[in-house]
């Protein structure tokens, strides 16, 4: 993102950056919780949880990636008046240069997420409970108040409907290979 800014900045150059938060969804990346679960739990293996569960995820259906996507597409970044190079602030910039969260905005507990996907997949999943991993983080979630104000977009899909979307999906590609 440094690269980004600096040439909105040297050239004026509008330039918009989007950070994901957690998405999950069909076709989702292999290497995921979401996917690596539902593997998990159709071979009956152990799903590996760490930290007890006990860690927060703002977890986003991939097509409220997209809305948010489309919506902020036809919005040119603007260098933002308020900007004060006496007290610069990180979220804001003189150069025509924004970054916008796409994100559920409702951080969800690892346990909650599992427990959703044993009931859309109709089992419980056998549980490693291991330590947290050392550089991993207890919560992340997005602050989507600067992509609300200039899109008036809000990610909406609740994770029981966006789970069990993913959960159908997951079977039936599954049955395919």
């Amino acid at each position: 993102m440094d690269s980004a800014h600096t040439y909105s900045h040297l050239y004026g150059l509008p330039t918009t950056g989007l950070r994901f938060f957690t998405v999950y969804g069909p076709w989702g990346r292999p290497d995921m919780a979401p996917s690596l679960f539902a593997s998990a739990m159709m071979e009956d293996r152990p799903i590996r949880v760490f930290n007890e569960g006990r860690m927060q995820r703002d977890f986003t259906y991939i097509d409220d990636i997209v809305e948010g996507v489309l919506r902020i597409m036809d919005v040119p970044a603007m260098p933002d008046p308020s900007f004060n190079r006496n007290h610069p602030a990180a979220a804001i910039s003189d150069a025509p240069f924004r970054v916008y969260n796409i994100g559920n905005h409702e951080p969800v507990e690892l346990m909650t997420f599992i427990e959703t996907m044993e009931k859309a997949m109709g089992r419980e999943a056998k549980k490693e409970m291991l330590p947290m991993q050392p550089g991993d983080v207890l919560a992340t979630w997005a602050d989507i108040d600067a992509l609300y104000g200039v899109s008036g977009f809000k990610p909406y899909t609740p994770l029981e409907e966006g789970i069990i979307k993913f959960v159908e999906w997951f079977a039936q590609y599954h049955r395919l290979k």
